[in-house]
């Protein structure tokens, strides 16, 4: 009984927005254990298929035009675009992630079982965080060694490729968290990925070079923080890029602390995910 009255109110506190007594460890590597099952029970659905997709891009672009087309001397066109293909699929997959997991915890309406487990906000926030970068840097991972099938990259800077891995999908599962928090159906929720992160990403220099249109699209295209990621992921394995890399790098760190701590205070206020 007394069991019952406790968990009854610890519904009233999340309902009415107050604080809950909070445990450091297990709840967090229970939530952790949770979504990483979760990818791995459906990896046709999380892996497998984002990777299939992405190699036949590669398919199109390395045995049409990747040899035929060069922009740079010395870079083929399938070289320009592997580090934007790579990318793609580590920003697609760790947005996608978090805000799908979280949606659907909201959805269903579980999320409630997390808001009166011990389990603080900055917990749960790292939690969807670390599982969704796991996601999107598995399939950039496989990505990567299904690329060298098509061409050869030199990658002159492996250490800085990876730390912009990371920030970028730490970015991006922050923003899939914010996406999940904002959407009450799947309508809203398909908005951000068709209006918002596939736009992005096409419209960042994935394709082609920013600095080779003109004006005022140059000037635009600049404004899309996904084109000082891609640029700086592609410096790290061509050893060139439009801008310098510390630029590119900085805008990407700066925007994902931003959106972390967004993410952080719409978790927090726990009244917004029920």
């Amino acid at each position: 009984m007394s069991s019952a009255n406790s968990l009854e109110q610890q519904l009233k506190q999340v309902y009415q927005g107050q604080p809950v007594s909070y445990q450091i460890g297990l709840p967090f590597f229970t939530l952790l254990k949770k979504e990483v099952l979760r990818i791995t029970s459906v990896a046709v659905q999380t892996l497998i298929v984002p990777v299939t997709t992405v190699t036949l891009y590669l398919l199109v672009f390395g045995v049409s035009l990747g040899q035929r087309v060069s922009l740079f001397e010395g870079t083929s066109y399938v070289q320009f675009v592997i580090p934007g293909l790579i990318l793609m699929g580590v920003v697609q997959n760790t947005f996608g992630n978090s805000s799908s997991s979280l949606f659907m915890a909201r959805y269903l309406g579980y999320v409630v079982d997390y808001l009166v487990a011990p389990l603080s906000p900055s917990s749960m926030t790292l939690a969807y965080t670390i599982s969704s970068m796991a996601r999107g840097l598995t399939v950039g991972v496989a990505i990567f060694f299904i690329s060298l099938f098509f061409a050869e990259i030199a990658w002159p800077h492996p250490f800085l490729a990876l730390a912009m891995a990371l920030v970028v999908s730490f970015l991006f599962s922050q923003l899939g968290i914010i996406a999940a928090v904002y959407s009450d159906n799947f309508d809203r929720l398909s908005v951000f990925t068709n209006f918002l992160i596939l736009p992005a990403i096409y419209l960042g220099g994935l394709f082609y070079p920013v600095a080779l249109l003109p004006e005022p699209w140059s000037t635009i295209s600049k404004l899309n923080p996904l084109y000082y990621m891609i640029d700086g992921f592609r410096f790290c394995a061509l050893g060139t890029g439009e801008l310098s890399f510390g630029l590119s790098f900085t805008i990407s760190v700066l925007l994902g602390v931003a959106l972390f701590f967004w993410a952080s205070k719409l978790v927090k206020n726990r009244s917004k995910l029920v």
